[in-house]
């Protein structure tokens, strides 16, 4: 099972809207490619918490841990578009996902422990939030792995929340921005990328790296080899929101499947790209899936969730 934990909210574009958060299009992706998923999460009792749970029961993804709040509205995106199908982010402050409640430990949650935790770092944007988060992955058994997904919006994380989730990932996901401002939180600026990543994964007993470059393609790192891929030709861009989400989901598939490093490299990016050809983070068809599931499962998918 895979327990994940974060923000599902509403992406607002102009001119349309989209369900989103990168925990929860992760979860979504996840369950699609027929993975067992426990999602955790907190909306609010008003008429957007209402969208998101008509589009999570039309679906059929299992919301039963998505929790209500009475005192705090559902979490809000403004997408505002930029040249080369980049965007920028408003995201509304306080929040009910601000205020997820958590049990003691992930053990709680199944009769044996998650096979994998995610997390990002939007969610722990309050210190009360972070706080919480990191007490609930420390009680975690230590056959659970941490998938750390590094998001950082403006205003939205400090240094000492980013190392703390740093310190606790087994895989570890991240852009080339993201990882500037890492090695400027850790004072590591000299020396090259590829070294940085060493230490940092030696340093921390990390696992696995995934960084992805935008239009130079992306990487995966594991402790003695350093695999690149460059972006897939498959045609125009729609939009670029939730790529690098696509992206850690199949990074997950392919890390809990044990396929070999450069499989999950070049199935990553496929699926990635093929996102950018949408409007928004989620396919509207499931159909969309079927590509990637012929060729990691034959096919099969019970759609469990």
């Amino acid at each position: 099972m895979i327990l994940v934990i974060g923000e599902i909210l509403v992406d607002i574009f102009p001119g349309y809207r989209r369900i989103g958060g990168a925990p929860f299009n992760f979860s979504y992706h996840l369950k699609q490619f027929g993975l067992p998923v426990c999602f955790i999460s907190r909306i609010g009792e008003d008429e957007t918490g209402k969208e998101i749970s008509g589009f999570l029961e039309k679906n059929g993804f299992d919301a039963s841990r998505i929790q209500t709040d009475s005192r705090h509205p559902t979490g809000r995106v403004r997408v505002h578009p930029e040249p080369d199908s980049a965007h920028s982010f408003e995201i509304i402050a306080d929040t009910a996902y601000d205020h997820i409640e958590l049990p003691e430990s992930p053990d709680l949650l199944n009769t044996c422990s998650p096979d994998l935790v995610y997390f990002g770092t939007l969610i722990q944007r309050t210190p009360a939030m972070a706080a919480r988060l990191q007490r609930f992955l420390d009680q975690r058994s230590s056959a659970t792995k941490c998938f750390c997904d590094i998001n950082l919006r403006p205003d939205c994380y400090s240094t000492e929340t980013v190392l703390a989730s740093i310190a606790r990932a087994d895989v570890l996901k991240l852009n080339d921005a993201e990882l500037t401002q890492i090695r400027e939180m850790t004072g590591r600026n000299a020396g090259s990328d590829d070294d940085f990543i060493a230490w940092l994964m030696e340093t921390r007993g990390i696992e696995m790296v995934s960084l992805t470059m935008a239009e130079r393609g992306s990487r995966l790192y594991t402790p003695d080899h350093c695999y690149k891929a460059g972006v897939p030709d498959q045609g125009p861009v729609a939009d670029t929101v939730g790529a690098g989400d696509a992206y850690a989901a199949v990074v997950a598939l392919g890390y809990l499947q044990n396929w070999d490093p450069g499989r999950i490299l070049e199935e990553a990016a496929a699926f990635a790209a093929r996102i950018c050809q949408i409007q928004g983070a989620i396919p509207e068809d499931q159909d969309f899936y079927l590509p990637l599931l012929h060729r990691t499962t034959g096919g099969s998918n019970d759609g469990t969730g």
